[in-house]
């Protein structure tokens, strides 16, 4: 039985295209936006569903959190109904899609953490691949770094636990 798992599980990465060390192309319409990183996109080609794509590179606020409802807003509004292109690497432990999302060439992901709507997602010792835009919207005290204290969605997941 764990050889007919693990062969759909290959076979599922090998027809979404997301194997190790590969990515994926996709560009479609943006169909949804769940909160400020997470947007649902139905393929341009037309061959699947609706595909739910997080945000790489960075962390919203969630949607009960202070800030959450403005990232939301901020992300549908920025993409909401347009085509964009994702250039995909995984998908996580929630099965969506983990990619770059770009937008006529802007990557959405520096527009959203620049305009402070989210951080820079760190690991470990490294500030993350936004900290540059991280730092100016800190400066300007934009979006969630308008007020002092702002707290991380990570920290805040873990001290609240899930929205819903």
């Amino acid at each position: 039985m764990a050889g007919r798992g693990l062969r759909l599980r290959v076979a599922a990465l090998l027809a979404f295209g997301l194997g190790a060390g590969h990515a994926l192309a996709l560009s479609g319409k943006v169909t949804h936006v769940s909160d400020g990183d997470t947007l649902w996109l139905r393929p341009a080609d037309g061959s699947r569903r609706p595909v739910k794509v997080r945000l790489e590179g960075l962390d919203a606020p969630e949607r009960c959190q202070a800030g959450g409802p403005q990232a939301r807003a901020a992300l549908e509004s920025r993409v909401g109904g347009r085509r964009v292109f994702v250039a995909a690497r995984a998908r996580d432990r929630h099965d969506r899609v983990i990619g770059r999302v770009r937008l006529d060439g802007e990557d959405i992901g520096a527009w959203l953490v620049d305009h402070g709507h989210a951080w820079s997602s760190r690991f470990h010792a490294s500030p993350g691949p936004y900290a540059v835009q991280e730092a100016r919207a800190r400066d300007a005290r934009r979006g969630v770094f308008a007020q002092p204290g702002a707290v991380e969605p990570r920290r805040f997941r873990r001290e609240h636990g899930p929205c819903d």
